[in-house]
């Protein structure tokens, strides 16, 4: 029977849940052991897909389609397992299945209520996600005490009758503060969080206590008397130069220990973190630095571009040097001189968006980077304002523009898709998920791959118009299947993919683009710095 970990917050939002299922799954792996992870998000939207970057930051798409919570990312990252549509549960996906199945006469007219109808789906979704798994490691979204997430948290202490205690545990994620007037850490908060768990019938068996400053054995103890678990239950996790040493950290505590230890499972061997250790060491300490402008529409929220920043970070931590990430709103650049503001960078990475606001800027970045050799990667809305750069300044169309820009002309360089032409009315699709691609033998591209036959996630509904295909090949850009990719011969690195490799990314594996990316910036710096030729 697959066994399941439950996490849950407290206290505050935004203590490292995602990070720490992450990690719980990345220690459970290397104990060889078949591991998944699942996100649950209290809210009513049916998922992220129409959700603001500035409310929610990104929404990450997993290889069947799903727009999901940008948690799933953390995971994918972490555990290096490709997700699906069955790890992401919300409210709304729960209760339009729910209402689907009452005005089917499923319930044969009886009363629908949250317990057990809507419990009992959440618990399906769980157990079906479990199938062929050792472990499933569950998130549960939002704080405890927090109202939309009630339903979830009922169903999932049922989960420990329906499947047996022995084969769920349940890890607490709470804040130890550290207070500045009294100069200690306070457990009251804890004490608190755990308290409102266990009134509605959790007993949790770890504490993960955020922490900025070390908890020693007399409050560990005390945690651990108020809280009713072991002191050696108490797992502590200090902030880290690196979200990539939590697994190293959690693991020095423990963690992965008592959870197999609770589950039954064997514990006995050590993993090897010797990858993880590379990726850390590397991460803090190298020994050079390129600058990289992210020049963007919604920089303003950290989590927006959170998987472009990551596979940066990925493509740093494999050339060994230190990726300094300085954010660009496109705007400015639409009333700013784009060489004044990008001077600074060693390379630049234009990545996705919607709408017409700041593309403008993208153009203009893009026109920077062409005429000064400096490395340049597109990224979906990118890579389609590289090309109407291009189609304006060097193939000289005069009126080259996206649909977006300006949605009266007939033939714009970058069109809606003709599927989307079809839904119009409807409000149209997106194309979301996997696809393959095929690339062209000896360009940039297909060096940076290895190989030639590719498959990428999307996320658009524009794409390139292959009425002009012929004019900007002969005007020298090469696209490669349907125009997947874009790139300039001769240029240090011109790319641009209308897919987003960012979600494909791990730090002990970095995407092959953003890897080729890194590497052209850093010769790029080298020669601006004179250590190399020209």
């Amino acid at each position: 029977m697959s066994k399941f970990v439950f996490i849950t917050g407290g206290v505050v939002s935004s203590l490292g849940k995602g990070i720490t299922a992450g990690s719980v799954g990345t220690l459970l792996k290397k104990r060889g052991l078949k591991v998944s992870n699942l996100k649950v998000d209290p809210y009513l939207n049916v998922d992220a897909g129409t959700m603001n970057p500035f409310q929610h930051g990104e929404v990450f798409v997993t290889d069947d389609g799903a727009e999901t919570d940008l948690d799933l990312g953390h995971y994918e990252r972490f555990v290096d397992e490709t997700l699906s549509e069955k790890s992401s549960i919300t409210t709304g996906k729960i209760y339009s299945s729910v209402i689907k199945k009452e005005r089917r006469g499923d319930y044969l007219g009886g009363t629908v209520q949250v317990i057990p109808h809507i419990t009992n789906d959440i618990q399906e979704r769980l157990i079906n996600a479990a199938e062929n798994l050792d472990v499933l490691i569950v998130e549960i979204g939002g704080t405890v005490g927090d109202i939309e997430g009630q339903p979830f948290l009922e169903a999932i202490r049922q989960m420990a009758v329906r499947v047996g205690r022995e084969n769920v545990v349940y890890c607490h994620v709470t804040l130890v503060p550290y207070l500045e007037a009294a100069k200690e850490l306070k457990t009251k908060p804890t004490q608190h969080s755990v308290q409102e768990l266990r009134r509605i019938g959790i007993l949790p068996n770890v504490l993960v206590c955020r922490t900025s400053h070390p908890m020693d054995t007399g409050m560990k103890n005390k945690i651990a008397l108020f809280c009713d678990v072991p002191p050696e239950a108490v797992i502590e996790l200090r902030d880290e130069a690196t979200i990539y040493n939590v697994p190293i950290a959690l693991h020095k505590e423990g963690l992965d220990d008592l959870i197999l230890k609770y589950l039954g499972l064997n514990h006995d061997s050590e993993p090897d973190l010797s990858d993880w250790a590379r990726v850390v060491d590397r991460y803090i300490n190298p020994p050079e630095q390129v600058n990289i402008a992210l020049v963007g529409k919604y920089v303003q929220h950290k989590d927006a571009y959170l998987s472009v920043v990551e596979a940066l970070h990925h493509g740093g931590i494999s050339h060994n040097v230190r990726v300094n990430i300085v954010s660009i709103e496109s705007e400015d650049l639409e009333t700013g001189d784009p060489a004044e503001i990008l001077k600074f960078a060693d390379g630049i990475l234009i990545p996705g968006g919607f709408g017409v606001r700041g593309v403008e800027g993208m153009i203009a970045a893009a026109k920077f980077a062409r005429e000064n050799n400096v490395p340049l990667f597109g990224i979906c809305l990118g890579m389609q304002m590289m090309v109407v750069e291009f189609a304006r300044n060097v193939c000289k169309l005069p009126d080259a523009h996206s649909k977006e820009m300006n949605p009266a002309t007939p033939h714009p360089v970058i069109h809606l898709m003709e599927d989307q032409e079809n839904l119009r009315d409807l409000g149209g699709t997106m194309r979301l998920g996997a696809y393959p691609c095929d690339l062209i033998e000896g360009t940039k591209a297909a060096e940076a791959y290895g190989q030639l036959k590719i498959s990428e996630r999307h996320r658009h509904r524009y794409e390139f118009n292959n009425s002009y295909r012929e004019r900007l090949e002969k005007a020298g850009l090469t696209e490669h299947n349907l125009v997947e990719i874009v790139e300039l011969p001769g240029h240090n690195w011109y790319i641009g993919g209308q897919f987003h490799g960012e979600l494909k990314s791990r730090p002990i594996r970095p995407h092959p683009l953003f890897d080729g990316f890194i590497n052209a910036s850093v010769n790029y710096m080298r020669i601006r710095k004179g250590e190399k030729e020209a």
